[in-house]
């Protein structure tokens, strides 16, 4: 069957028109050049990667390391988390969080500590009630002035804010409120 495929002659429009020459496009050469086209080996050196795990290393340390108050060592998790690299120390974050929810006593916290200590705990699975803010409310249910003027802890608080579940009112007012301060 291969034979009788092979010996019938070819009727495709491509071979009949050899003589037909289609046009060249003028596209614009590459702003990159070759630079771009030659991407670099992704092999590190055997020094590179020595000093990768030490940085990693260094970076484990003083996220174990005490600290002087929580909101420090609170700050130093979110920019280990913002930079990226948080799944290298998934284990010791978990560990550091699990003890500031269980040991932390967030009575005298600021509007930012306590805002950014909602925020990591909940993306971390941890149940914190959103009560947390009322002390931030005065009397009549309205905020207190100094929160207005601490952007700081308002910008925390948006973002805390957006972690909210079904029913939590005073979060839903914390949005309407930090999206008027804010903007």
């Amino acid at each position: 069957m291969a034979s009788q495929v092979s010996q019938m002659p070819s009727s495709s429009p491509l071979s009949s028109n050899k003589d037909e020459m289609r046009p060249k496009s003028d596209f614009q050469p590459s702003i990159w050049g070759d630079f771009f086209l030659n991407c670099p080996d992704k092999n590190i050196d055997d020094e590179t990667e020595k000093h990768h795990q030490q940085l990693k290393e260094e970076v484990r340390k003083m996220i174990v390391a005490p600290m002087a108050n929580s909101t420090q060592k609170l700050t130093f998790i979110d920019s280990v988390q913002r930079l990226g690299v948080s799944y290298h120390f998934m284990k010791e974050i978990e560990d550091e969080l699990e003890n500031i929810y269980h040991n932390d006593n967030d009575a005298e916290k600021d509007l930012y500590t306590t805002s950014l200590r909602f925020r990591l705990l909940r993306e971390h699975g941890f149940n914190v009630s959103c009560e947390v803010f009322n002390k931030f409310k005065g009397e009549k249910g309205n905020v207190k002035s100094f929160v207005t003027i601490d952007f700081r802890g308002l910008l925390e608080l948006y973002e805390a804010s957006y972690l909210r579940v079904h029913g939590e009112d005073i979060l839903d007012e914390a949005i309407s409120f930090t999206t008027n301060h804010l903007s």
